[in-house]
């Protein structure tokens, strides 16, 4: 093949690649992608906007009380006068934050809608609803192969306490839906056990008991963008919970080959494209014990130099041009 035949070749691609990325911008010229959060004052919402705004993408901040979506007449989605299946191009996800049965259905619900539409949803709705319900998001895991620890879900208290003695009489009983860990209980005493399972069971609570894995004081989390691991760190805590949420303190550390394919592997079986996974060092060997979806970074950041948000909205455009 001649020089000037590859220079052609090179150059229709060129113009193929600048159709498509002018596709994704608005009239104005300008690429928009939405953040749909509860606070866009918010630390994390705040750092995405500022990293939008230096590849000149204008982010567009909204909750979900704010969408309005349409069956069978236009717009299918919009917030206020924004068209945001026209207006956005890709659109992130905070928090899916507290609701009822129905607000919580309808928020997944509309997701699913525009991402069959074809907007770029970064995390993916089924990834969302996965990592949220953590019995889905560990049967998953085990079915990869993964490490995780012996967990038993029922409604029933009595058949709770059976399992209470099966997984050694040392459990922590978490809500099945549930973060940072609010609400998980670490129980040794089968009489505290017992009034523990009947409250929950009597206010119509699913009992997710997990056998504790002796870790220290301190776990890993692997923040995880595509298929690589960006950050990670120790949180060191006073006490068995670990989350920086509850008062850990972050601590810089560089994971191994081994926990890096951990952490990806564990983000690609559950679908997501961003993604908090957390990791006990156990007497075993490491196992998963959660999938954030939707991890915030904020203590994980003092302790990298690498910026985070950065690297979530370059990921995020380079998903657009491959869109």
């Amino acid at each position: 093949m001649t020089t000037s035949r590859i220079k052609a070749i090179i150059k229709i691609n060129l113009c193929s690649i600048a159709r498509v990325w002018a596709d994704l911008r608005g009239g104005d010229g300008t690429l928009k992608v939405g953040i749909v959060t509860r606070n866009k004052d918010g630390w994390c919402s705040t750092q995405l906007q500022e990293a939008m705004k230096k590849r000149n993408v204008t982010p567009l901040c909204f909750s979900f009380p704010q969408l309005l979506a349409r069956v069978k007449y236009t717009p299918e989605a919009s917030v206020g006068k924004a068209n945001v299946l026209k207006d956005l191009s890709a659109l992130i996800t905070r928090p899916i934050g507290r609701g009822s049965l129905e607000e919580i259905i309808f928020r997944m619900d509309i997701l699913h809608r525009l991402e069959r539409l074809g907007m770029l949803i970064i995390n993916p709705p089924l990834a969302i609803e996965r990592s949220a319900d953590k019995y889905c998001a560990l049967t998953l895991l085990e079915e990869h192969g993964l490490p995780v620890p012996r967990t038993a879900v029922t409604e029933s208290p009595e058949e709770a306490l059976k399992v209470f003695h099966e997984l050694g009489g040392d459990i922590v009983v978490k809500p099945l839906f549930g973060s940072r860990g609010a609400g998980s209980t670490r129980i040794s005493d089968p009489e505290i056990a017992r009034r523990v399972f009947r409250t929950v069971s009597f206010y119509h609570g699913v009992l997710y008991l997990q056998e504790f894995i002796p870790h220290g004081s301190s776990d890993i989390r692997a923040f995880v963008i595509g298929d690589r691991v960006v950050a990670s760190m120790h949180r060191v805590a006073e006490t068995w919970k670990t989350n920086v949420s509850l008062g850990a303190k972050p601590m810089p550390c560089k994971l191994g080959r081994e926990l890096e394919n951990l952490a990806v592997r564990a983000t690609g079986v559950i679908g997501c494209r961003v993604a908090g996974v957390d990791v006990l060092e156990g007497p075993a060997g490491p196992v998963i014990v959660e999938l954030n979806s939707q991890p915030g970074w904020r203590g994980l950041q003092s302790v990298t130099e690498v910026n985070i948000a950065d690297e979530i909205i370059e990921y995020v455009l380079s998903e657009l041009r491959a869109w």
